[in-house]
């Protein structure tokens, strides 16, 4: 026992020791002094005002402050995707800006692309409508006058170079003219020419000719290219169309149902002579303004590369003020003494480093005032903090998926490192299918940097984040794939020559009689010669159901163990003595006799059937075993262990709760006295040790039925538990069995075809089946396997995880945290 307490400690083993700390800051080094914490990401603070709402704290202002800088810089953001370019990944080399300084900036960089926005959407609007407007001019020429000769193409040519005129800009839209032209004979016919979203032609041509009574004519043509509609901005697919009626009425109407479906009318003159030239006049507005947005966007673009470059370290800075003044709005304001009161933990070993980073704060900020730097007790339960590196923090996450583990508790991550990934390659053992796996490991490690500097799906990021978890499962699939001589179940002889042959030289008798041994043992793993013979499924079967039973109860024996170093260190003798000695027996009683007599069988290869040691040695312990007694003296050994099994059931059960009644009835006693004895001097130190140690009433009923449950739990458990780890054999027999049926009914089968096809198909069937249902699927189901194992079978015999994480206020959280 002195040499157990004379270990060193090991890493992980127990989480970090914590303190309770008081700051008090002075106003003028308040901020300075959490930026330099948060740099250095070693203090969780408790928040001091949970009775105030977020709209009553000190540092409101500042907050809104930093989320109006930060809905700026997200919309410069936006403005930066939308023009499809990149935001500077380099930090700016310039000086570092003041928050003043930089909202004055922000607004300003608003300002300036608001109105280049809203310049730039008016002169798209506008050349759009012109756009449209040629368009209409185009096909609705062909559309009025339909006997009449064509134009020569000289005389309907675009161009694109027209002289633009330079009173553009004070004269009226085109859209305000009027949208009637005058009669076109003298029979009092007019019409509406616009342009519609293809989609709509139908029903607008039904809703005119309902409307109208068919008094109308109406004219179509597609338009020769998409348009940006100005209303949506989006590239629609438009038709041109006329509408010829008689009567004012009419027009009315016609106008009403355009404008219900959104159809942009266009006003058409008859004459070929002014739609020339009104086609002349478009063409330079379009050209001047094609050139005037083109430039616009040039100069926005130019402004927005400039500040990309400097965007994310804006971005961070604001990010940090606001967590700073976040964090600030934790803390007490002392008015009277112009200070900040704060209160968190840290770890111990972090003392020197945070007492060295507020000195620091200190000078900088010029105060004449030190900052006070106070442990204290607490009656709260510090946090658990854990240093992972890269290897470890994936099994870290694995446990504290199950419960993050209560301070100083035993953390079950130290050994989930090797037996969460052991167990996962028992059951899915073979090292062809490791090595795919080991493949798939090396190739995420080896790109772990370029990896973990972009964003990746949701499940390449967790695939990415188990990186070491896949790698040690693979070696570990390799190891038992080589102790099963399976490689895509095909068995090799790598450590020598079978032990057994052929009873004659056909061997035609190898999978009816046997085999015979001519020499020793195989030297690593099992003998090739099983494969396919008559005894494989037996000898398998046997051999992985009792393997899986051993590797059971040595789990859950150290799962027990755990359990005691757990109760020593939180000083619970009771624990030790009625909870930890009766589980190792009972299980141990039962159970580890059942792993002794496979050992036992093992070594001795006997043929003692060990179902029915097991069953008789409840129904009938004093009979005589026979055949089946595997050492002298069994049967005595068995009643021992049996009584000592039954007795261990009680001894669980009913000291506890009584050993702790009594223990509180004599604190309350010896309590009362001690304040009769005090009650003219009631010293600080007195009221605190007296709040801290005040329980509830105790409940003699409720400890009595917890206990009562948790003994329950646990003999049940013994037996459930034990059967559960049978999944190792199950699941490894499924795998083998998978692994030889696409081999031998797919590879095999294709293979004995001449035809090459025939071959390349199975091939890829085979190749299909070993990706997605061996390492895919297969590979998923053992996880969540051990997973189990781990979490129901392993830690309820230790692992409460009823803790609560460290998380200290840190700027490297928060860049992590980014989206």
């Amino acid at each position: 026992m002195e040499y157990i307490h004379n270990l060193p400690t090991m890493d992980l083993m127990r989480s970090e020791k914590m303190m309770f700390v008081q700051l008090i800051l002075p106003v003028e080094s308040a901020h300075r002094a959490v930026s330099y914490l948060g740099q250095l990401g070693l203090m969780q603070f408790r928040d001091l005002n949970d009775e105030k709402s977020p709209f009553q704290r000190t540092f409101v202002n500042q907050v809104k402050r930093c989320a109006e800088m930060s809905r700026k810089l997200r919309f410069i953001k936006d403005q930066i995707h939308k023009a499809c370019l990149t935001p500077s990944s380099n930090s700016s080399s310039q000086s570092d800006t003041d928050l003043e300084e930089l909202e004055i900036q922000l607004a300003e960089h608003e300002h300036g692309l608001s109105e280049m926005n809203a310049n730039s959407e008016k002169l798209q609007r506008t050349y759009n409508e012109l756009l449209e407007f040629k368009m209409v001019l185009q096909k609705a020429g062909d559309l009025l006058l339909p006997s009449e000769s064509p134009m020569t193409a000289q005389d309907t040519e675009l161009k694109d170079n027209v002289h633009i005129s330079n009173d553009y800009a004070d004269t009226s839209s085109l859209l305000d003219q009027e949208m009637l032209n005058g009669p076109s004979n003298q029979c009092g016919v007019g019409f509406v020419s616009g342009i519609i979203p293809k989609s709509k032609v139908l029903r607008f041509e039904r809703m005119l000719f309902r409307t109208t009574r068919g008094n109308m004519l109406f004219n179509q043509a597609p338009a020769y290219d998409q348009i940006l509609d100005p209303a949506t901005n989006e590239m629609v697919e438009k038709t041109v169309f006329i509408v010829s009626f008689s009567g004012e009425q009419v027009r009315i109407k016609i106008l009403k149902i355009c404008e219900a479906f959104g159809a942009n009318c266009y006003p058409v003159p008859e004459e070929m002579t002014k739609r020339r030239h009104i086609t002349q006049e478009v063409l330079s507005h379009l050209s001047d303004l094609k050139t005037t947005l083109e430039a616009g966007l040039c100069h926005r673009d130019k402004v927005l590369t400039s500040i990309g470059f400097h965007l994310p370290k804006w971005m961070n800075m604001v990010k940090r003020e606001k967590a700073v003044y976040d964090t600030l709005n934790m803390l007490n304001f002392d008015v009277t003494k112009k200070c900040l009161v704060g209160e968190g933990w840290c770890p111990i070993f972090s003392k020197t480093k945070i007492q060295e980073a507020l000195q620091r704060a200190t000078c900088d900020s010029n105060s004449q005032a030190d900052i006070i730097f106070h442990v204290k007790d607490s009656v709260e339960s510090p946090p658990t903090y854990f240093q992972t590196n890269n290897f470890t923090y994936a099994y870290q996450e694995i446990v504290n998926a199950y419960g993050v583990a209560k301070y100083q508790e035993a953390n079950p991550a130290v050994y989930t490192i090797i037996t969460f990934p052991f167990l996962f390659a028992v059951m899915f053992g073979d090292w062809g299918h490791g090595i795919c796996l080991l493949l798939g490991a090396l190739i995420l490690i080896v790109r772990e940097k370029k990896l973990g500097s972009q964003k990746l799906g949701s499940f390449m990021e967790m695939l990415f984040g188990g990186r070491y978890v896949l790698l040690l499962m693979s070696l570990f699939s390799i190891y038992c794939g080589l102790i099963y001589n399976e490689f895509f179940s095909v068995p090799f002889n790598i450590f020598g020559s079978s032990a057994y042959r052929c009873r004659d030289a056909t061997c035609s008798e190898s999978r009816s009689i046997g085999l015979v041994k001519y020499h020793d043992t195989y030297p690593f793993g099992v003998d090739p010669s099983w494969r396919g013979s008559r005894s494989e499924l037996p000898f398998l079967n046997s051999l992985k159901m009792k393997m899986s039973i051993l590797f059971g109860i040595a789990q859950m024996n150290l799962g027990i163990i755990l359990s005691y170093f757990n109760a020593r260190h939180f000083r619970s003798l009771l624990d030790i003595k009625y909870q930890f000695v009766p589980q190792m027996i009972f299980l141990n009683s039962l159970f580890g006799y059942l792993s002794l007599l496979i050992i036992t069988k093992w070594c001795t290869g006997s043929e003692a059937d060990l179902y029915h040691v097991m069953i008789y040695m409840f129904l009938s312990p004093f009979e005589d075993l026979g055949e089946n007694q595997l050492f002298w003296g069994q049967s005595f050994f068995q009643v021992i262990l049996l009584l000592l099994a039954v007795i261990a059931v009680p001894w669980m059960l009913f000291p506890k709760p009584y050993i702790l009644k009594k223990l509180h009835s004599e604190r309350f006693q010896g309590r009362t006295y001690q304040s009769l004895e005090t009650s003219d001097i009631y010293t600080d130190r007195d009221y605190d040790s007296a709040s801290q140690s005040d329980p509830e009433e105790f409940d003699f009923t409720e400890v009595f039925v917890h206990q009562m449950i948790h003994t329950i739990e646990f003999v049940l458990g013994a037996v459930s538990n034990t059967a559960s780890y049978l999944r190792l054999w199950a699941l490894s027999l499924a795998h083998s069995e998978l692994s030889t049926v696409f081999y031998e009914k797919v590879l095999l089968l294709a293979w004995g075809y001449d035809s090459l096809v025939i071959r390349l198909v199975g091939l890829a069937v085979f190749a299909f089946a070993t990706a997605f249902i061996l390492l895919m699927m297969e590979t998923l189901s053992a996880f969540l396997h051990a997973l189990r194992l781990h979490w129901v079978e392993f830690q309820n015999k230790f692992y409460s995880g009823d803790g609560y994480k460290f998380e200290p206020f840190s700027f490297a959280a928060l860049n992590d945290g980014e989206d």
